[in-house]
């Protein structure tokens, strides 16, 4: 029976020997990400920021020059046009309105007004309207998902292995999830609610990769009691590649059409996937592992002899 494998079986990279190289790349990476969140820092969306999106569908090609040019006489402050989809379709942002969440509500009302009747047949097909106080409860509830899911993943990692693996796990975590922030800052895509559910996903699919790795490392420091941790970390990540290879090429081929098709509101979650799925692959051999080796060493063994199938290679 033909089985399509991404890389031979029984394969022999030394991943350990670039530990060095992918720790301090990654430390650079992470930092660098940090710094670009505070200075010029995030786009905050209108979730976040407060203000009002509309997106409309106009009955021709959108005139941009003059839609802008009468929304601008409207003295609500900057405003922000942007087509998606095809031609006919805009979407219009204002900066928030001064006064509560009512006054949101009037201007989005105003704008729609307007749109009727500088552009008869124009169809409004979305409106949001987020005043200051909710876009900071928003903000505040989006962060605290994140928190508690961190959290929840590390006493899950604790539980169910060694501290070693729980603290290697969150860590690498952490470094993946502001080298996304860090994304976000380089590209300006909109950091809003969909944002979080993106780093939230990326997570539980990071969390899940490094999962399936460190429980082949776990089976075979029962198997391998003596072979060196650095050469067992090696034997386990080949064991584990091309399932790790073969799922991470699934979810990237399957994000692939939501980036180039979703749409103004799903195409930046799909790409900020795709660059997620990348990080979650490679930091689970050259993050995850390393950090495992340097805590663990000397500190996994189990005193045993080893146990040799007959099917399992030598110990080098």
């Amino acid at each position: 029976m033909f089985r399509l494998r991404l890389v031979p079986d029984n394969t022999k990279i030394p991943f350990m020997n670039g530990r060095y190289a992918g720790l301090i790349t990654s430390a650079f990476l992470s930092i660098a990400s940090l710094i670009l969140f505070f200075h010029p820092g995030l786009n905050y969306g209108i979730d976040f920021r407060g203000g009002i999106v509309i997106e409309a569908r106009t009955p021709q090609a959108t005139d941009f020059a003059s839609l802008r040019h009468t929304l601008t006489g409207l003295g609500m402050g900057q405003v922000a046009l942007q087509e998606f989809g095809s031609n006919q379709d805009v979407l219009i942002r204002l900066e928030r309105q001064p006064g509560d969440d009512a006054a949101q509500q009037v201007a989005a009302d105003k704008v729609r007004a307007t749109l009727a009747t500088a552009v008869p047949g124009t169809q409004v097909r979305r409106v949001e309207a987020v005043g200051a106080s909710v876009s900071g409860e928003l903000f505040a509830n989006g962060m605290m998902a994140l928190g508690l899911a961190m959290l929840a993943m590390l006493l899950y990692i604790w539980f169910r292995f060694e501290w070693q693996f729980g603290l290697g796990a969150v860590v690498t975590l952490l470094l993946d999830i502001t080298k996304i922030v860090g994304f976000y800052a380089v590209t300006g895509l909109q950091f809003n609610l969909v944002a979080v559910a993106a780093i939230l996903t990326i997570m539980g699919y990071s969390i899940n990769d490094k999962v399936v790795v460190y429980d082949r490392m776990r089976e075979n420091l029962r198997i391998y009691k003596k072979m060196p941790l650095r050469d067992l970390i090696d034997l386990s990540i080949n064991e584990t590649l091309n399932r790790t290879l073969g799922t991470s090429m699934c979810t990237f081929l399957s994000v692939i059409p939501l980036a180039l098709f979703g749409g103004e509101a799903l195409q930046d979650f799909g790409i900020v996937l795709l660059l997620g799925v990348f990080i979650a692959t490679t930091s689970s051999i050259f993050i995850a592992a390393p950090i495992l080796l340097f805590l663990g060493e000397n500190r996994l063994r189990r005193g045993a002899p080893d146990v040799q199938p007959t099917n399992a290679p030598t110990t080098p």
